[in-house]
């Protein structure tokens, strides 16, 4: 079985493009060869910036012969149809077969496909890759029509064996398929002929080319993190950056230089993006002061003076960025200092956030008012939260943000800091946008968790009074990461918010014209401004708005809710038994108590640990029973059986004793739940499952006598209503 081995030798290809490109090269070569018939052992795709390669080992020789049969119209059927038949398998009429179908004759097609050798599929299949290659962005040269991502110089495709290396028989657009290739583009330029994928590797790191990428890292990073050491520094890792500097060379020098002193006093934050993003430089701390004084460069060749020509020329590049980032700093000092973090973040007003939201300006305030009214519920001070969410976005207008957007927030706490802000105000500039994704860390001082809640809580009813909200998979404006957001801030702080409340309030705040008017109208009692229209039917129609903005809202926080636990490993059904209101309850499904989510997920969790247990799935069994009993009995009769069984009427020892088990599990349930105490009133609920059991076996509900059927479903009634009144425990799914 031969092997085989492709490598498409172009210009350098997009360091951000290869790993995307790696993948997609092996599964369109590898399933193009499995449609035609091939099978393989194994496959693996490598990648330098200016190779894509594909090994299969194990290929199959040739495709197997297929004999195929195909039943056709019958032989009456309308001309067209025939065609039709014909055409699809590409046999003429006479060598259709005619057998017997049925109530009638029809025509039979026997196609038979002999088998291909392995070269002449590979060459079809290598051909429809290239030219059908999901590059982001391609480009097409010279006077063909080909489009890569650069310019494709050459394609190297063999099989081998045993017997030596066979060149597939492929060209196109003027390239034609061979066995040669290229080492490193200047340190060995030279063309040179392989015979296998393993001849191919040893010839390239002969040739100065790592073919691995992962090698390449690796060597990167041991040879970073050993010449930081020598020079008494560490590297900062990064792997973002480690991967993408692995995908600009094909044979990684480490080099390392030192960064100016009159730099040193720069933020280390500012140092380390600014070398990162233009210069694609590593940043090394020194432990001692905890500054960054040094940098890590990776050429992609060898010299004879080791590097201290590129190194040199690096430096100087280097000097000319950060002189741009001090002066960006220094100048936002001074504004600092002359106008304060407020004075910073006049011009916001003049900044759109949204054409239907207003401007950032708009939005601070917005973030002011709501910040104020959660400050209490986080343990925070109004005044300090307030003052916090009027500067947190200040850094927006710096010069060091225009320039390096991601340290957003970051420069905040410095520019902050610098205005002699408290502490907790300067550390709400960048906290307030936590969390960022599953991973980040949530904010716990509590003037940052009130700012950030406001903020996530602004932009959803904002967005949502706009009707701006996620659809399918498109979430333009990150809705889905600003809820788990608040889900992550509230879960993470153990916050008791009723989110109904500040939705409702937000919601006023983030309409505009006449919904301003109205919201000063229910809010001051007053008009800001003259309305002319009926006031008392807008603010009615405001209301209604309101309130299905609210309960939209609050149901995609629990959707969110529900990814967020599933995450967690708490069941689907679980969460819908604790979202859901009890059936026997005359309550919306955001109906209070849902709005708290720390709450919904303490109650979650007490359940999910209760169905683990035997008694837990038992009992859901037995209510199941109880109640798809009721439901028949309730629908025959006309009634609902839940008006209080009577003791008097138990004949059996069972009844009696699931009477008493009810009345002693629902004097502890209610308490229970009433102090929020769910392990208790689970606890109390799994005591139901003995008699449950017991009843069941022993008593027969349909009783001759009326009454006794009567008080036994009624009996099935309180079961019901104790169990309801923990979740919905219809919901629950059987296992």
């Amino acid at each position: 079985m031969p092997d085989l081995l492709i490598e498409l030798f172009s210009e350098e290809i997009p360091a951000r493009m290869q790993a995307r490109a790696r993948d997609d090269l092996k599964k369109l070569v590898t399933d193009g060869l499995v449609e035609a018939g091939l099978t393989y052992g194994a496959a693996q795709a490598l990648s330098t910036p200016r190779r894509l390669v594909l090994a299969v080992e194990g290929l199959t020789g040739e495709s197997r012969a297929v004999r195929e049969e195909r039943k056709g119209p019958a032989t009456t059927a309308p001309e067209k149809a025939v065609q039709g038949f014909l055409r699809s398998t590409g046999l003429t009429l006479e060598q259709l077969e005619i057998r017997e179908a049925g109530k009638g004759q029809a025509y039979f097609a026997v196609i038979e496909k002999p088998g291909r050798k392995a070269s002449d599929i590979v060459a079809e299949v290598l051909e429809n890759t290239i030219r059908n290659f999901p590059w982001p962005k391609s480009m097409r040269w010279g006077a063909g029509g080909l489009r890569w991502v650069r310019p494709l110089h050459s394609v190297l495709c063999i099989l081998s064996d045993e017997g030596g290396a066979v060149i597939v028989p492929m060209e196109m657009e003027g390239i034609a398929a061979s066995d040669t290739t290229r080492g490193h583009r200047f340190l060995a330029p030279d063309a040179f002929s392989v015979n296998s994928f393993e001849d191919y590797a040893a010839k390239l790191k002969r040739a100065k080319v790592m073919l691995d990428p992962a090698e390449r890292a690796d060597h990167i990073w041991n040879d970073a993190t050993n010449a930081a050491f020598a020079a008494g520094f560490e590297v900062v890792g990064d792997n973002g950056l480690l991967a993408e500097v692995a995908g600009l060379v094909e044979w990684p020098v480490v080099l390392m230089g030192k960064i100016d002193p009159a730099f040193l006093d720069l933020p280390p934050e500012v140092l380390q993006t600014s070398m990162r993003e233009h210069q694609k430089f590593f940043s090394c701390r020194n432990p001692k002061t905890g500054r960054i004084e040094g940098f890590i460069t990776v050429a992609n060749t060898e010299t004879a003076d080791q590097g201290a020509t590129i190194l040199a020329g690096n430096q100087k590049v280097l000097f000319a960025r950060l002189s741009d980032a001090k002066f960006f700093w220094e100048n936002d000092l001074r504004v600092v200092s002359q106008e304060g973090m407020e004075g910073m973040a006049k011009g916001l007003a003049d900044v759109t956030f949204h054409n239907r939201l207003g401007s950032q300006r708009d939005r601070i305030d917005r973030i002011e008012a709501l910040a104020r009214e959660i400050a209490p519920l986080v343990g925070a001070k109004p005044d300090l939260a307030a003052e916090a969410a009027r500067v947190a976005k200040a850094d927006l207008q710096s010069a060091m943000v225009g320039e390096f957007p991601e340290l957003q927030g970051t420069m905040g706490v410095y520019y902050a800091r610098a205005a002699g802000l408290p502490e907790a105000v300067a550390n709400a500039c960048r906290a307030h946008y936590q969390p960022l994704g599953p991973s980040d860390a949530v904010p716990s001082e509590p003037v940052s968790v009130a700012v950030a809640l406001a903020d996530k809580i602004d932009t959803l009813t904002g967005f949502w009074a706009i009707d701006e909200k996620p659809t399918g998979s498109k979430d333009p404006f990150a809705l889905r990461r600003a809820a788990l957001g608040v889900i992550r801030l509230v879960l993470g702080n153990g916050l008791r918010a009723a989110l109904r409340v500040l939705i409702d309030d937000a919601y006023l705040r983030n309409r505009s014209g006449a919904a301003k008017a109205i919201q000063q109208l229910e809010l001051e009692g007053q008009y800001a401004c003259e309305v002319p229209f009926d006031s008392d039917r807008a603010i009615e129609n405001l209301r209604r708005e309101r309130e299905v903005a609210r309960d939209d809202l609050l149901t995609f926080f629990h959707d969110r809710l529900k990814v967020h636990l599933r995450d967690e490993g708490i069941r689907h059904d679980v969460i819908d038994a604790c979202l859901a209101p009890s059936p026997l309850a005359a309550t919306s499904a955001a109906g209070p108590g849902n709005d708290d989510l720390t709450l919904l997920v303490k109650r979650a969790e007490a359940l999910a640990a209760f169905l683990k247990t035997d008694d837990g799935e038992n009992l859901i069994q037995g209510f199941k029973r109880a109640n798809n009993i009721l439901a028949q009995a309730e629908e025959k009769d006309g009634v609902e059986y839940s008006y209080g069984a009577d003791v008097k009427f138990a004949e059996d020892a069972t009844e009696r004793a699931l009477f008493a088990a009810l009345d002693a599990a629902e004097t502890l349930i209610g308490p229970a739940l009433q102090a929020e105490d769910f392990a208790a009133a689970m606890t109390a609920m799994a005591s139901l499952r003995a008699p449950i059991d017991a009843f069941f076996e022993a008593v027969q509900i349909n009783a001759d006598s009326d009454i006794l059927r009567r008080n036994r479903l009624n009996l099935l009634g309180h079961i019901r209503e104790i169990c309801l009144s923990v979740a919905d425990l219809n919901r629950i799914e059987t296992r």
